[in-house]
């Protein structure tokens, strides 16, 4: 029988495994497709606990990001992953993976909220960007959508 710190350290490690994705909330939608577009403040802290009381605690931490399991849409696309990042480094940013690659991606967010997206370079993989700085990559056959801002240097204006 397991007694005290030990107890609860398992009991702990056993809740963090990461299970099948919560349902979204309704508010997932403006939340999170607003921050994606740049359209709305990146506050990660907020986005973390939206995120964790959403879809539990992440599933893993990789790349100076949080990443949360989101079995859910959005535009009509599916979202497998949703990311938020960790305080690490000088950019606050949100993010998600899509199961559409990002021309596909692109149309979807274009048809249904107006949003366009320009090629950013003249690679075989561009990025695609939006004026207010959103941007869609490449992520093998599927897409990564983003919004990243610099970090607010305290004392600076």
């Amino acid at each position: 029988m397991l007694h005290g710190a030990r107890a609860l350290a398992l009991a702990g490690c056993a809740l963090m495994q990461a299970g099948p994705a919560a349902a979204a909330p309704s508010t997932f939608g403006p939340v999170i497709g607003s921050a994606l577009l740049c359209r709305s403040a990146i506050d990660q802290a907020y986005f973390n606990a939206y995120l964790t009381a959403a879809f539990g605690p992440p599933y893993r931490h990789e790349g100076g990001a949080w990443w949360f399991k989101a079995d859910t849409t959005l535009w009509g696309v599916p979202v497998s992953d949703v990311l938020v990042g960790d305080d690490s480094g000088n950019l606050e940013f949100v993010g998600a993976v899509t199961d559409a690659a990002p021309e596909e991606l692109h149309q979807s967010i274009r048809s249904q909220v107006g949003v366009r997206y320009a090629k950013a370079n003249a690679s075989a993989f561009p990025v695609l960007e939006s004026s207010p700085g959103s941007r869609i990559v490449y992520a093998n056959n599927k897409s990564k959508i983003y919004c990243a801002k610099f970090r607010q240097q305290a004392g600076v204006r």
